[in-house]
Formats: C-alpha cells, structure tokens, sequence
C-alpha cells in the first residue's frame, strides 16, 4: 500500500510539474492570453510597466549577454522591427535575464542596439511567462488590449518574418 501510495505521489508530481509548462518550448503562456503585467528598471534609470502600454503594440525580447542566439537574433530586431516602428504605436523592450546592470549596458553596447533593455533581477520576469529552466531566446508580442499574439522561441528567419508580418500587422490596424 505504502509503495502504491509513493507511486502515485510520483506520477502526480511529475503530471502536475509538467502541466504547468504551456508547450514543449517551455512557455508558461500562451496566444489568446492575457500578458503578466511586471515592473522593471529599465537600463537608463526609468520605470517600465507593462500595463502603462496600452493601446500600443509590445514585443518583449527576452535575452541575455551570454546568449549566443540572442546575439544572432538582435541585429535583425534591431534593424527591421526597431527602427521601422520605433515612432508608431510600438513599444519594444529587452529583458535581460538576471545580470547585473553595468554587464547589460555594456551588451547594449557592443550589440549596437538602440532600444530599451530592462532588468530582471533572479528572472522574475521570466518566470511569469516561460518556465525557469527553459532557454532564454524569447519574443512575446502583445496586442493594444494586452493579449499575446505571437510567441516565438529561438532565432529561425523564417519565424522571424512571420513574426515581423504579425507585428506590422497589428501596428497598422492601431
């Protein structure tokens, strides 16, 4: 009895640990969703919450400096979404998962990126849209009424444009 009891205890765990992850990308969330609202610092000093961009389309990049795909993959945000909507109805903002400030604004730097990175101290941010385990490489775009509309996980071009497509696309309609 004991050993069929600490059995299904096991299986239990182990269910409910992996329903907790949305899909196989280890996302917490997922379209249709509303978007976790979060407070952040951003690199030069200003407050960022999420909810305060209402009526404006968001994409959060989450990254990291020693995230090689996330080196590969800023450019091209950088250069076809960034300086393309920057003065639309868009709001872009870097997440850059558990480091320090000096080393994130040193990242900025060196990737010659000119949009807003902002801190996630012990990935808290993180953690309210994508399982702690999981990898890093992350967008979520979020439409003018706070709803996801795109996740993507990676750097794959052709997902990339499908994702600029989605983002061009709710900007237009604002």
């Amino acid at each position: 009895m004991k050993k069929q009891f600490l059995f299904l205890l096991f299986f239990g765990l182990l269910f409910t640990a992996s329903a907790q992850v949305d899909d196989e990308n280890g996302f917490l969330v997922k379209v249709g969703d509303q978007a976790p609202d979060f407070f952040a610092k951003l690199t030069d000093g200003r407050s960022f919450q999420l909810s305060d961009h209402r009526g404006k389309v968001v994409m959060m990049q989450f990254t990291a400096s020693w995230c090689g795909v996330c080196r590969r993959e800023m450019p091209y945000i950088e250069k076809d979404i960034w300086q393309k909507l920057k003065n639309k109805n868009f709001v872009l903002v870097g997440v850059d998962r558990d480091e320090p400030l000096d080393v994130v604004l040193s990242y900025q730097k060196q990737m010659e990126i000119s949009y807003p990175m902002a801190l996630d101290p012990q990935a808290e941010i993180f953690g309210l849209y994508a399982d702690l385990q999981a990898g890093v490489t992350r967008n979520i775009i979020i439409d003018e009424k706070g709803k996801i509309i795109y996740l993507s996980r990676l750097f794959d071009l052709d997902e990339f444009k499908t994702m600029t497509e989605v983002i061009f696309k709710a900007v237009a309609k604002l």
